[in-house]
């Protein structure tokens, strides 16, 4: 047993000192949030809620969870991401597989032409006027072909073949007569559970948290994504504070109302916060463990 020298001690305690902090700086955001959604919104307002929650309620939860379009843009959210990523994993192992094929013809300019992608677009007008042209707006299309494949996650999922995948493995598969895409099936895929756990979170994050593309592409409440709902709650309550800020008589019982619908605007942003993140926050811990060995991948070779 190697003994620890006093300098190796400091240096222990240092580091865990450092990333106690570190984990303090990353964490308790997310914690005041928390309990920021279930506390008064004038104890928030005013600063005394730091470590507990303080005048404990649970009214933002219950205005958010009554709206009816929530559902509608949960269920939205859902379909994009599950279809979404499905089409994501399925487009970017085919090509990242394929391009890990030392003998593939032509594989120098294939590659050119899929890294110029990385540098040069046609931009947002063009885009938006592609998408216009082939029938995709007002449909979840619109959110899922145009972003369908990213080169850069090809890239990182085609040196992870390279390096985790045996191409004598692979070759063996070949003698006992499999083909080269049952190959892929039962020998390749089985074997590259962190890359594909990383890609899914990749790809299915950046689907749940769809904001913009839809912003442009969406104009049928019906088809929000979660993202689009969550603004609309947010944005009516603003307004209806403001508006009758400038509008209403400054009688006690309009300030009294104007009051009560404040607090509500207020304590609805911690609760829109929760609602929309959880989900993901609750998958996160299960896919930890692939996520962590995946997006080593190049790093080192065991």
């Amino acid at each position: 047993m190697i003994k620890e020298s006093n300098m190796d001690r400091l240096f222990n305690i240092i580091n865990m000192i450092l990333l106690c902090l570190a984990l303090f700086i990353a964490a308790y955001p997310i914690y005041f949030i928390i309990i920021a959604s279930v506390s008064s919104p004038s104890a928030v307002n005013f600063g005394e809620v730091w470590l507990w929650p303080k005048g404990f309620t649970l009214k933002g939860y219950e205005f958010v969870i009554q709206n009816e379009k929530l559902w509608i843009g949960y269920k939205n959210t859902v379909i994009l991401t599950i279809v979404g990523t499905s089409i994501n994993l399925l487009l970017t192992l085919s090509a990242a597989y394929a391009l890990s094929k030392s003998d593939l013809p032509g594989m120098r300019f294939v590659m050119f032409m899929l890294i110029f992608t990385m540098f040069f677009g046609g931009g947002l007008i063009p885009t938006y006027i592609l998408v216009s042209n082939l029938k995709l707006r007002n449909t979840l299309w619109a959110l899922i072909i145009p972003t369908a494949v990213s080169m850069y996650n090809i890239i990182l999922t085609r040196t992870y073949f390279l390096k985790n995948i045996s191409q004598e493995l692979i070759q063996a598969a070949k003698i006992d007569g499999c083909s080269e895409f049952r190959a892929f099936i039962s020998v390749v895929l089985p074997l590259s559970g962190p890359i594909i756990a990383t890609m899914g979170l990749f790809y299915g994050i950046g689907h749940w948290n769809q904001f913009f593309q839809a912003l442009l592409y969406i104009s049928k409440e019906e088809l929000y994504p979660l993202q689009l709902i969550l603004r609309e709650i947010l944005l009516i309550g603003n307004t209806v504070v403001t508006d009758m800020l400038k509008n209403a008589p400054q009688t006690g019982e309009n300030l009294k109302y104007i009051s009560q619908m404040m607090e509500r605007a207020e304590i609805l942003k911690y609760a829109v916060i929760i609602v929309a993140s959880a989900p993901v926050l609750m998958i996160y811990p299960f896919l930890q463990r692939f996520f962590m060995k995946g997006i080593m991948v190049g790093s080192l070779k065991g």
